[in-house]
């Protein structure tokens, strides 16, 4: 392979290692093999998630020949035909009246079962907001300003689901309980660091390990501001069922280490070197930058951890927090790639892609951006001030005005951020 990289080749190579990413994590291809025995009585399928409408079209192709009814939830737009299993659409990442129909539905579609019956529930990234049912005495309007404030707050997804578990009358293992008698299955696309199934979609079909103590130790530590009806069902209402009290068959249909397996692999058919950092990269988003950036040079100037040409492959959920002032247009995965191009100030040979698996960074139409050793200097020919973009959280005005956006239209998938930073060649050692 020719071993002269210009930016054409490198924003390509990374656009293939996103797109290998994102493609191994197709839930129609992945449920056949995942599948539970096929049950004597019904199949009722319920699910939650930016993924449910893809899964639930894999299971009605899979099992023609099963009693086959349900209903999902999924984000506007990331529907597809499921067969026999209606799927809905809700608001994300702040639940609407139809999240708390859904919830509703999925109630309802599991009363009644026998032991012979069989649920199965899919479940993804995006589900706690799109199946939301709020604890009495909550109101729908509670628990989006809960939401919002979760949002806002700096807290990880996983403690975020925690909150959420204890202020929901479906999530956090409730769902199961009200399938009783019927066996219940769980099928995940995991978008969690650390691939909890419990935490996907607040775990409504699994047993809850966390408390309510817990929930109220969160909101304190990040002054999360909650209505009163919130914060009374976190004092007063029962626990979630726990370990032992309901049963967990899950089955992960895929994870973000296995996106970061397939873009490895797609990194050696470019001649690149693949180093997969991690797949449960957390931390506020900004600050990352400045990391990778750290361990970009080193293996531009040192060899370490390993030789260039090379691809640091990294997976996770940053954080972005949002402080006092205004804030402009944004995810965590476009203020990533902000703050890496302004740690690298122009370094040469250096590019990077970042986006969310599932086609949508934050509230925004983009998955992510791309950044190179010239974004810089382009943005000053257009009168951008990177530092000051990064300041006001507007890094998807930055990256648009530059036509450097990463637009893939809604995946039905989502094993969370995708992040791969090219190092083209190597630089001698300074002494």
């Amino acid at each position: 392979m020719n071993d002269r990289w210009t930016d054409v080749r490198a924003r390509t190579a990374l656009r293939r290692i996103f797109d290998a990413a994102i493609a191994s994590a197709d839930p129609r291809i992945t449920i056949a093999d995942a599948l539970p025995a096929k049950p004597k009585g019904r199949c009722i399928v319920v699910g939650a998630g930016k993924a449910s409408a893809a899964m639930a079209a894999g299971l009605d192709a899979a099992w023609p020949d099963v009693a086959l009814s349900g209903v999902v939830v999924t984000r506007h737009g990331h529907s597809v035909p499921a067969g026999r299993i209606e799927v809905l659409e809700a608001s994300h990442p702040v639940p609407d009246d139809t999240s708390r129909t859904a919830a509703l539905r999925m109630l309802r579609a599991v009363e009644g079962l026998s032991a012979d019956d069989l649920v199965i529930a899919l479940m993804s990234g995006g589900g706690s907001a799109l199946m939301t049912l709020p604890a009495s005495p909550m109101t729908l309007a509670d628990k989006q300003a809960v939401n919002r404030a979760l949002l806002a707050s700096g807290a990880t997804i996983a403690e975020m689901n925690v909150v959420r578990k204890h202020l929901s009358a479906i999530k956090g293992g409730r769902l199961a309980l009200a399938a009783r008698p019927a066996r219940v299955t769980t099928l995940v696309i995991s978008d969690i660091p650390g691939d909890d199934p419990a935490a996907i979609a607040s775990g409504p079909s699994l047993p809850d390990s966390s408390t309510k103590a817990a929930a109220l130790e969160i909101v304190g530590r990040f002054a999360i501001d909650l209505p009163e009806a919130a914060r009374l069902v976190l004092e007063q209402a029962d626990e979630t069922p726990k370990p032992g009290e309901i049963d967990a068959d899950v089955r992960i249909l895929a994870a973000p280490f296995h996106a970061l397996d397939a873009a490895a692999s797609a990194a050696r058919d470019e001649g690149l070197t693949p180093i997969i950092l991690g797949d449960a990269i957390e931390g506020e988003a900004r600050e990352l930058g400045t990391v990778m950036a750290g361990i970009a040079r080193s293996v531009a100037r040192n060899a370490q951890p390993g030789p260039a040409p090379a691809v640091l492959l990294s997976g996770g959920e940053t954080t972005v927090t949002i402080g006092r002032g205004p804030a402009g247009h944004g995810g965590r995965n476009t203020e990533f790639l902000l703050g890496l191009a302004v740690a690298l100030s122009g370094a040469s040979d250096i590019w990077a892609v970042a986006g969310d698996s599932d086609g949508i960074d934050g509230t925004e139409d983009a998955a992510g951006a791309l950044i190179g050793p010239d974004t810089l200097r382009r943005a000053a020919a257009n009168l951008l001030d990177a530092r000051a973009h990064l300041a006001a959280h507007d890094s998807y005005t930055f990256f648009d005005r530059l036509g450097d956006l990463v637009r893939t239209g809604p995946t039905l998938t989502n094993v969370n951020d995708i992040r791969a930073v090219l190092i083209a060649a190597g630089q001698p050692p300074t002494r």
